[in-house]
């Protein structure tokens, strides 16, 4: 595993335009940090994000790993246009010719997803912890591990969703249209729900084919926070709106995301071995 990585961080640190997105996605990682300086002048009300309690435990976990989800394209297209180039640099060739099998070649990827997942994760899980410490008026050990399953489910989304992309990569070759092809199925999911909320499946049915797909299955790990806040809560309750949500990790779509992970590994290894390279 160690050979594997290290060949990856080569290739990964020898790609000038990879090793900027990398850079540019910690560093808007970092940026979640200066978020307690913004106040917004909406008018009639100013929002600052720290009297919202946004930098609180527990509530920073779900905050932080929420926007940080939405970074991860950066990782994305790193891990889509590593992929391409070993076809079109012939590397992927070259690395089974030095010795690699192809199922070590695809590991030394999925290592590297492993990696950055895990590093996106600590980095995002330390950040967290220091401003709640900094910010939070309740600091007890049942506030600080109240919502703590959003970091482990941050990690299970961004290896899903990198591996995901990892087999696009391999399936599609150029990163481009693997990129497209990602959007398209971010789309043809949207358009499923909104057909099967047109039709006359029942309820149950319905979402028990939504919450299969890979994409819904991803994006139930952690839902918007923002409905947690006091001020939106209070929104909520003049207009009447009473319905409750359910903002805890569903283990259900963890599971279903790491089904995908396992599938999307193993089609990735079939297309290996059955393709001429």
């Amino acid at each position: 595993m160690k050979r594997l990585l290290k060949i990856e961080f080569t290739k990964l640190m020898s790609n000038r335009s990879s090793k900027l997105l990398v850079f540019a996605y910690f560093g808007l990682l970092l940026s979640l940090a200066f978020l307690c300086l913004v106040k917004l002048n909406l008018g009639f009300i100013t929002f600052d994000f720290v009297e919202q309690g946004l930098f609180e435990f527990p509530l920073i976990w779900h905050v932080n790993t929420y926007v940080a989800s939405y970074l991860k394209i950066f990782l994305a297209i790193v891990i889509i246009s590593m992929i391409s180039s070993e076809y079109s640099y012939k590397t992927l060739k070259q690395n089974l010719i030095d010795g690699l099998s192809k199922q070590e070649f695809l590991n030394s990827k999925f290592y590297m997803i492993l990696a950055l997942s895990l590093i996106s994760t600590v980095f995002v899980a330390l950040l967290s912890l220091i401003l709640g410490s900094v910010y939070s008026i309740d600091t007890s050990i049942e506030s600080i591990l109240s919502d703590i399953m959003f970091i482990p489910a941050f990690f299970v989304e961004l290896v899903g969703f990198f591996t995901i992309c990892m087999f696009l990569g391999f399936l599609i070759k150029r990163s481009a249209f693997a990129l497209g092809f990602l959007i398209l199925l971010y789309i043809s999911e949207v358009v499923l729900n909104g057909v099967l909320s047109l039709s006359s499946m029942s309820y149950d049915t319905k979402h028990l084919v939504l919450d299969l797909l890979p994409m819904n299955a991803i994006g139930d790990l952690i839902i918007s926070p923002f409905s947690r806040l006091e001020v939106v809560q209070d929104i909520r309750n003049n207009i009447g709106d009473k319905a409750v949500i359910d903002y805890h990790v569903p283990i259900k779509s963890m599971a279903i995301t790491i089904f995908w992970t396992v599938i999307c590994y193993f089609m990735s290894l079939n297309l290996l071995k059955k393709r001429d390279l």
